[in-house]
């Protein structure tokens, strides 16, 4: 199993936060929001039908391990993580305190569900993201997309390259066990950490910006959010995907989330049915594209922070 706090172009950084001063008022109660949406996002991800071979509350998917029972209880586990991933940023904490809270969540996730990788992704990716969202809070800047993104690589750019680094060192020596890294070998694909050293592309540059176009188009918060997983399907590369049926399994990802987008997504009358066929042929294949969960999980909790009310100073 992949642990990825243990040992693409670079995004042109933002200088938001060192226009603004830091905010002088008490800020400590912010990070509680934080957390919340954070739960709150990775609820969503687990509620939302049909996920081509993800579990929900309808079925278990393409999982045999693994019930929407496992997800409440690793949800219940992480519920402190995630507030002290916030108070991390506000306090300025370094990449090894966010990679040691990182290392106790994942041991309270197992523990929790006796050894099932629920949501080791979604700590590594959903924690950082609330670290900077606090880091951006401590500079008195706006929870905007852009400025979440800035802080993070601004922060913690160069310790993110240098974990991906290792990582890749680790592959090379073949001194690895991880699923993840394996399949980074095997297939010459980019995973989890080099995706968070290049300031999460999928999450602000595909899924964000189709989960927004969705709802500006009037679509119900599910149906963005079907569109865009569908939209990470089509372009990530998911470790999960290649680990469980190789670069078969991917390529029939992408292909049938393109079409799924390419016939307009959940503007179809009938998109519905198209996504639950979908659904159905990944549970027979025993596909679960994890690692787009994982990320529809983090862009759905940006935009909920973006909607966060603020004091004033933050506008």
């Amino acid at each position: 199993m992949q642990n990825f706090f243990l040992p693409a172009s670079e995004l042109q950084h933002h200088h938001a936060l060192s226009c603004k001063a830091p905010v002088t008022a008490d800020i400590s109660a912010l990070a509680k929001p934080i957390a919340i949406m954070a739960l709150r996002s990775l609820y969503a991800e687990l509620v939302l039908y049909p996920k081509p071979g993800l579990v929900s509350l309808r079925d278990n998917g393409s999982h045999t391990d693994m019930t929407a029972t496992t997800f409440f209880r690793s949800l219940f586990s992480l519920r402190h993580y995630f507030l002290a991933m916030a108070n991390a940023g506000i306090g300025d904490g370094d990449f090894q305190t966010l990679k040691n809270l990182g290392i106790v969540a994942e041991q309270q996730m197992l523990r929790a569900t006796q050894g099932v990788n629920t949501h080791r992704g979604a700590i590594f990716c959903l924690g950082l993201l609330c670290a900077a969202a606090g880091r951006c809070l401590s500079q008195g800047v706006a929870l905007r997309a852009q400025n979440i993104r800035a802080a993070l690589l601004e922060h913690w750019g160069a310790e993110l390259l240098a974990h991906s680094n290792a990582a890749l060192k680790l592959i090379a020596n073949q001194q690895t066990k991880s699923h993840g890294l394996q399949v980074a070998q095997n297939y010459a694909i980019s995973g989890a950490r080099e995706e968070a050293a290049a300031g999460f592309p999928s999450v602000f540059e595909l899924a964000l910006p189709r989960l927004m176009q969705s709802l500006d188009q009037g679509r119900s918060h599910t149906e963005a959010q079907i569109d865009s997983l569908f939209m990470l399907m089509a372009h990530m590369h998911d470790t999960n995907l290649y680990y469980r049926g190789g670069v078969a399994a991917a390529e029939f990802s992408r292909q049938s989330a393109r079409a799924f987008l390419a016939a307009g997504g959940t503007e179809q009358t009938d998109w519905l049915a198209q996504a639950e066929h979908c659904h159905r042929e990944f549970v027979q294949r025993r596909l679960s594209p994890g690692g787009a969960a994982d990320l529809l999980a983090a862009s759905w909790f940006i935009y909920q922070v973006q909607q966060m009310p603020l004091p004033p100073a933050y506008a």
